[in-house]
């Protein structure tokens, strides 16, 4: 007989979180919401803000970067790179467009509060990233991840998450924290991998992966098998001092043009399933409730300001590469919240003494409710748009009925 003080008290903790998501899912599924929101309101309610159910909150991040990893992967190993590549000039000048428009947005409004340079930057940088995790799962929800535009915002989201790196290294020179002469190299010699791994990838017609045929009919170690490529890739990057998400998905790019993915998808699915609630339950514990009661006012006019400038932007930067106006309209819609890599710069910049403690603080709320906001913003767009699916009906180069 296990004695009490056997008990460890993770698992009671893993039941809970399993019965309060399966509740508000249950709930928003009957309003034909997505299980992201249930995943944000319980992470709300389970963290220090709610009702403390969840101590560890480094234990859940710490999983919730596992989900994020998984998320790039599977989208990885839906993409070709022939066609990943034929929308360069998308994802290359979009973002770029969108970064300087971000950054002279925030600008125009710090001109009249009288804001330093190096926070403008730094704020116009952050509402400039706008989140992967939660926009490609939607996309893969309501089946738009294939249409052309939902494989523009990709690219684009994509993009965002390879800039991330110079944005850090220009975030700690406007801090005075200067990158040390190795860490560039080591960063540059990453990026040169993933584009020669690309390329060697591009060139070859037809590859097989290593040892994979052993594994074909092995159920458990096809398991192990795919999360060494995944975490692999993705170890491998953040040694670089790049991303993981961004090494993982350059894994899952390599595995679709392997064609393995039947048996890589299978084999993570139910993995991916729950890291990717426990990423979106640590963002909910950010969420400070006394906070946003205690600021409302500002709060409200942050996030009405970053939605409307962050879906002007980018509707007329998609608007720009060729798009008409509703499809354009609405990529504006998928784009207009703060990513969770948003989290990251502005935590740098907290810590290199660009931004205030109030700053800082009212930036992470703002953040984790675009995200929580980004659903209802996006099914509001398509109301307004009179959409009822995906506005762009071309998949992978064929037209829907």
């Amino acid at each position: 007989m296990v004695s009490l003080a056997a008990f460890n008290p993770n698992l009671l903790l893993f039941v809970i979180i399993g019965l309060i998501v399966i509740i508000l899912a249950s709930a928003l599924r009957y309003f034909k919401q997505p299980f992201v929101i249930a995943y944000i309101l319980a992470g709300v309610l389970l963290g220090k803000h709610g009702f403390k159910i969840i101590t560890d909150e480094q234990l859940i991040a710490s999983l919730g970067e596992i989900g994020l990893i998984l998320i790039l992967f599977f989208i990885g190993m839906e993409i070709s790179i022939p066609e990943f590549i034929k929308k360069w000039r998308v994802a290359v000048f979009g973002t770029t467009f969108q970064i300087l428009a971000s950054v002279l947005s925030v600008g125009a409004i710090g001109f009249f509060f009288d804001w330093p340079t190096n926070q403008i930057i730094v704020l116009g940088f952050v509402i400039s990233l706008s989140s992967s995790a939660v926009i490609i799962k939607l996309l893969q929800d309501s089946n738009e991840s294939k249409t052309q535009i939902g494989e523009n915002i990709i690219s684009i989201l994509l993009m965002q998450d390879i800039l991330i790196v110079p944005m850090l290294i220009a975030t700690n020179y406007l801090g005075g924290q200067l990158p040390s002469t190795s860490e560039i190299v080591l960063q540059l010699i990453g990026g040169l991998l993933l584009i020669a791994c690309m390329v060697w990838v591009l060139s070859k017609k037809a590859f097989s992966i290593p040892f994979s045929k052993a594994f074909e009919r092995d159920h458990e170690l096809q398991v192990f098998f795919a999360c060494i490529i995944c975490f692999g890739f993705a170890s491998l990057t953040a040694y670089f001092g790049l991303s993981a998400a961004l090494g993982a998905f350059v894994a899952g790019m390599s595995v679709h043009a392997a064609q393995s993915t039947e048996w890589f998808h299978d084999s993570l699915h139910s993995f991916r399933v729950i890291f990717i609630a426990l990423f979106f339950i640590s963002v909910g514990m950010l969420i400070d409730l006394g906070f946003i009661l205690a600021n409302w006012g500002v709060i409200s006019l942050l996030l009405i300001a970053v939605y409307l400038t962050n879906h002007l932007i980018n509707a007329l930067g998609l608007h720009y590469f060729g798009r008409n106006w509703i499809n354009s309209f609405y990529g504006g819609a998928l784009l207009a919240q703060i990513g969770e890599l948003g989290f990251v710069l502005i935590s740098s910049a907290y810590s290199a003494a660009i931004i205030s403690d109030f700053a800082y603080q009212l930036t992470i709320v703002t953040i984790a409710l675009t995200l929580l906001a980004s659903p209802f913003w996006i099914a509001l767009t398509k109301w307004i748009l009179g959409l009822r699916a995906s506005p762009d009906l071309t998949v992978t180069g064929v037209k829907s009925p």
